[in-house]
C-alpha cells in the first residue's frame, strides 16, 4: 500500500495542476513564503485554458463598495413595486459569455468584511444573485501565518476552501549536468534570466532554501521573519528583478548595479554576485564564438564556463547550433550534458533542437550523456 504523507507541500507545478484539475469545483488557496511564484499561477493556469477570461483580484485593495452597486428594478406588472438588486463589478468578469479564471491574490490580507463577501464566490462562484459562467475556476493565494505579514483566514472561511502549502522552488542543478524539471533552474533557463544570475544560483543553491528548515537559521540570503529589519532577500521574484539589473550593467555602472542589487536581493547576495560579473566581463563574446568556434578562447574558470553554457542555452538558434556545438566539444562533458539536457527540455528550444541536424548528429555520438 502506498504511504500517505499528510501535511506535505506542493510544488508550483503541482499547485497549478490541482487548480486546473479541480478548480472548477473546489477553490484552492495556496499558502507559501513571499516571492516564490504564487501570483504567477494566474498566467500558468490561464495558458492551459486559452478560451477562458482572466480576472486578477488584488484582495488587499478591495473595499465593500468594490463588489457590486445597487440598482432598482420593477417587481410588479403595474409598476407599484420596485426591488433593489446589485450589479457586480466588471473586474470579476461576470459579464463574460466565457468561463472565467478568478485569482484572489493575497486573500489572507483582505479586510474581514471583504473576506465575508468573497465566501460565496469561493464556495458557490457567485456574488449576490449573479453566478459566474459554467466551468469557471476560482483560486487564491496567501502567505504562511509564520511569515508574520498579517495573513489569516477564519475557520468558517477555511472550511469552504481547500488550503494547500506551496513550497519554495529549489535551485534544481544536479552534479551530472541535469536540471530538475520542477525547479527554479528549469524555469530560469526557459525565461531568459541572465546567465550570470543562473550561474550564481547554481553556485549558491542555498539562496533558495526556506526559513522553515531550522538548519537555515543562519542563511544570510533568504527571507526569515525572525530577522529584524530585513529589507531585501533572495526569492524567485527578486532574482528575476536582479536579472533585469544585471543585463543593464554596462549602462548602470558598477556602483549603481551593486546598490540596486543590494536593494533587490540583499547585500550578502549582491556582493557575492559581484564576483560573477567580473568573470563575465572576461568571457569570449558570442560573436567571437560564432566566428571561430575552433579557436575562440575557452576560459579556465569553472564558473565562467558555466555562465557560457547558460548564455548559449538562451541564445542558440537553428543557424548557430552547429558552431556552438563545435565550441562546446572543447568543454567538459558535464557542461555539454548541461547544455544538451536543458535544450531538449526547454519549451522554447526543444522543437528547434530535435529537428536540427547538427544537434541530432552530436546527440547520436554522445547519447550516453542523456
Amino acid at each position: 500500500m502506498a504511504s500517505i504523507n499528510f501535511g506535505s507541500s506542493l510544488s508550483l507545478n503541482e499547485f497549478a495542476n490541482a487548480i486546473a484539475t479541480v478548480g472548477d469545483q473546489v477553490t484552492i488557496i495556496g499558502q507559501g513564503e513571499p516571492g516564490i511564484g504564487k501570483s504567477a499561477m494566474l498566467k500558468t493556469v490561464s495558458a492551459r485554458f486559452p478560451d477562458y477570461e482572466v480576472a486578477y483580484i488584488d484582495c488587499t485593495l478591495l473595499d465593500l463598495g468594490d463588489f457590486a452597486l445597487p440598482y432598482t428594478e420593477l417587481a410588479s406588472t403595474d409598476g407599484s413595486l420596485k426591488v433593489t438588486k446589485f450589479a457586480p463589478n466588471a473586474r470579476f468578469k461576470f459579464q463574460s459569455n466565457k468561463p472565467v479564471i478568478v485569482m484572489l491574490d493575497e486573500i489572507g490580507k483582505a479586510m474581514k468584511a471583504v473576506k465575508n463577501v468573497l465566501l460565496t464566490l469561493m464556495l458557490e462562484k457567485r456574488i449576490g444573485d449573479v453566478q459566474l459562467p459554467e466551468g469557471s475556476i476560482v483560486f487564491g493565494t496567501t502567505n504562511l501565518s509564520t511569515d508574520g505579514v498579517g495573513d489569516s483566514l477564519e475557520a468558517h472561511a477555511r472550511n469552504r476552501v481547500c488550503f494547500v502549502t506551496v513550497r519554495k522552488p529549489h535551485a534544481g542543478f544536479n552534479g551530472d549536468g541535469s536540471v530538475d524539471s520542477d525547479s527554479w533552474g528549469a524555469w530560469a533557463l526557459d525565461n531568459n534570466i541572465a546567465p550570470e544570475v543562473i550561474a550564481w544560483v547554481k553556485q549558491f543553491p542555498q539562496a533558495l532554501e526556506s526559513y522553515t528548515d531550522k538548519a537555515q537559521s543562519d542563511n544570510p540570503y533568504i527571507f526569515n521573519p525572525t530577522r529584524a529589519g530585513q529589507a531585501a532577500f533572495v526569492t524567485p521574484r527578486s532574482l528575476e528583478k536582479a536579472s533585469h539589473i544585471a543585463k543593464k550593467r554596462p549602462m548602470l555602472g558598477e556602483s549603481v548595479t551593486i546598490s540596486a542589487l543590494a536593494g533587490t536581493i540583499g547585500e550578502s547576495a549582491a556582493r557575492d554576485m559581484q564576483a560573477f560579473f567580473t568573470v563575465v566581463d572576461k568571457l569570449p563574446t558570442w560573436d567571437a564564438i560564432m566566428q571561430s568556434p575552433d579557436t575562440a578562447k575557452v576560459p579556465d574558470d569553472a564558473v565562467a564556463k558555466c555562465i557560457l553554457v547558460f548564455s548559449a542555452i538562451s541564445r542558440v538558434e537553428k543557424d548557430t547550433m552547429g558552431k556552438w556545438l563545435r565550441y562546446a566539444e572543447r568543454l567538459e562533458k558535464e557542461l555539454q550534458a548541461l547544455f544538451a539536457r536543458s535544450v531538449v527540455k526547454s519549451s522554447t528550444k526543444q522543437a528547434m533542437a530535435v529537428s536540427n541536424k547538427d544537434f541530432v548528429a552530436w546527440a547520436t555520438t554522445n547519447q550516453w550523456l542523456f
